[in-house]
C-alpha cells in the first residue's frame, strides 16, 4: 500500500452534539411550527423574510437574472436526467395474473404523493441535486414536490432556484438546514407536510433525515461523498490524479481511493495530486480529504482490485483499465460504475443524466441510489370471483390459521367455506342458505 487513509472513520456519523440539536430543533417546530421555523432562519442563516415560499413574480425576477446560456444548459442536464428517468420508469410494469379459476392478484406501482426535495446550498450551490431529486419525482409521477435550499452568503441562488423550476417543483422555499427538513417532514401552517424527503445535505441534514425516518420516507442516509478508481498500467496517471481530486472537493471527508495493478502508476498519480492542489481553487477541501481520507492500493491482479473494490462497496467506482467493462460481469458492491476514460464521476455528479444520488458508508452492499422507483410504492391487490375457490381458500386458511393458533383468521376462511361450499360452522349456530 503505498498510501494509507489516516481519517477516523468511526467519527464521521452524527456526533452527540449534532444529535441533540437537531431533536430540538424538531421537537420545536412541532410544537410552534412557523413561529420557530423563522426563528431558527434568522439564526442559523440570518434570514426571515415575510414568507419563504417564492411567488410567481419573484421567481420571474430570479429567473430573469439567470444568463440563457445557463437555463439552456439546466434545460439540456433535466432532459438526460428526464430520458434516464422515464426509461427505468418504463421497466416496471404493472401485472394481473389468474393463479386458479377466478383468483385474481395484481401488482400496481402507485407514486408518493408529495415529496419534499432539500437542495443544499452552503458553500456551492449544488443545482444538479434539484435535477436529480425533483424531475426524477416529476417522471415517475408525484404530483407535489415542496422543494428548499438556503440563500448562499446571505444571498439568493438564483441559477439553484431556476433549476428548482425548471425540474417541475410546485412549491419553492427559501429555507435551509434543519428547519427546511423538519417542516416538510412534520408541516407548520405554511407548509404542508410531505411524505418522503429526498436530496442530500450537511451532516444536521442528515441526521434530520434520519430521525424523521419512519415518519415520512427518505431517499438514503447519505455521508461525505466516496470515489474509488481501479487502474491498470494503460490508465492515464494524470487523469486519474484529476479525478480523485475532482471528489476530494466535496469536503474534507470525502475518501478518494485508487487500487492499481502498476506500482508505478500509483507513484506518478500520487505526485500528480501533490502538484495540482498547489494552485486548485478548492484546495482546502480536497487537501484535507486527500491527506486523511485518501488512499493509494498496489494489488498484483485485476480480480484483486474488483474484490477490494467490493469491499469498499463505495458509491463511485471509476474503472481506468485496457478492458473497463470487465468490472460489469465482476464487481457487485457500488452506487454507480463509471467505465473507461471517456466518462468521469463528475459527468455522473453534473450532466450525464444518470442519478447522482447514491449509497455511502457501505450501503452499497445491500442498496442502490436514487431512481424513479424511490418515488413509486409498489402496491398489490387481490379479487376472489370463484365461489369453489375461495371455498378451497376458506378451508386451507382455516387450517393453517389453527397451526398457528390465530382463531380469528381462521374464522374468516371458515365463514366462506361454509358460505360457499356448505361447511358447517363448529364455532357458530349461524346457517348459510342456497
Amino acid at each position: 500500500m503505498l498510501k494509507t487513509a489516516t481519517g477516523n472513520a468511526a467519527g464521521r456519523g452524527s456526533t452527540p452534539e449534532v444529535r441533540a440539536t437537531v431533536e430540538a430543533v424538531i421537537d420545536d417546530i412541532r410544537t410552534r411550527g412557523d413561529k420557530a421555523v423563522r426563528e431558527y432562519s434568522e439564526k442559523f442563516d440570518k434570514y426571515s423574510p415575510e414568507s419563504f415560499l417564492l411567488g410567481a413574480d419573484q421567481l420571474e425576477e430570479i429567473l430573469a437574472r439567470v444568463p440563457q446560456q445557463v437555463i439552456d444548459d439546466i434545460k439540456f442536464v433535466q432532459e438526460q436526467v428526464r430520458v434516464m428517468a422515464q426509461k427505468q420508469l418504463e421497466s416496471l410494469t404493472d401485472f394481473e395474473i389468474e393463479t386458479l379459476p377466478g383468483v385474481h392478484l395484481g401488482q400496481k406501482n402507485v407514486p408518493i404523493q408529495a415529496v419534499g426535495a432539500y437542495i443544499p446550498g452552503g458553500k456551492y450551490p449544488l443545482l444538479a441535486s434539484a435535477h436529480m431529486t425533483i424531475v426524477t419525482a416529476k417522471v415517475a409521477g408525484v404530483q407535489r414536490v415542496a422543494a428548499c435550499t438556503p440563500l448562499i452568503k446571505g444571498e439568493i441562488p438564483d441559477a439553484t432556484v431556476a433549476a428548482m423550476h425548471l425540474a417541475g417543483a410546485d412549491e419553492i422555499y427559501l429555507l435551509g438546514g434543519i428547519q427546511a427538513v423538519a417542516a416538510m417532514a412534520v408541516g407548520t401552517e405554511t407548509i404542508k407536510p410531505v411524505n418522503m424527503l429526498a436530496g442530500p445535505g450537511n451532516a444536521f441534514v442528515a441526521e434530520a433525515k434520519r430521525q424523521l425516518f419512519g415518519e415520512v420516507g427518505i431517499d438514503l442516509f447519505a455521508g461525505p461523498t466516496e470515489v474509488l478508481i481501479v487502474a491498470d498500467e494503460y490508465a492515464d496517471p494524470f487523469i486519474v490524479a484529476v479525478d480523485l481530486l475532482s471528489q476530494a472537493e466535496h469536503g474534507p471527508d470525502s475518501p478518494a481511493v485508487l487500487i492499481t495493478t502498476s506500482e508505478e502508476l500509483g507513484r506518478q498519480v500520487m505526485e500528480h495530486i501533490d502538484t495540482l492542489l498547489i494552485d486548485m481553487p478548492t484546495a482546502d477541501f480536497a487537501g484535507a480529504a486527500w491527506r486523511d481520507w485518501g488512499a493509494v492500493h498496489v494489488v498484483d491482479t485485476l480480480d484483486d482490485a474488483y474484490a477490494l473494490a467490493d469491499e469498499y462497496a463505495y458509491e463511485h467506482v471509476q474503472i481506468l483499465t485496457r478492458n473497463p467493462r470487465e468490472a460489469l460481469e465482476k464487481m457487485h458492491d457500488y452506487g454507480a460504475l463509471f467505465l473507461g476514460e471517456g466518462t468521469c464521476v463528475s459527468y455522473g455528479d453534473k450532466v450525464i443524466g444518470t442519478n447522482h444520488v447514491l449509497p455511502t458508508r457501505g450501503a452499497a452492499r445491500y442498496t442502490g441510489g436514487l431512481w424513479v422507483g424511490k418515488y413509486l410504492r409498489t402496491v398489490t391487490y387481490q379479487e376472489v370471483t370463484n365461489p369453489e375457490s375461495s371455498a378451497f381458500f376458506g378451508e386451507l386458511c382455516g387450517r393453517a390459521s389453527r397451526v398457528e393458533r390465530f382463531e380469528g383468521h381462521a374464522r374468516s376462511g371458515d365463514v366462506r367455506a361454509a358460505k360457499y361450499r356448505g361447511t358447517p360452522l363448529a364455532w357458530s349456530d349461524h346457517t348459510f342458505a342456497g
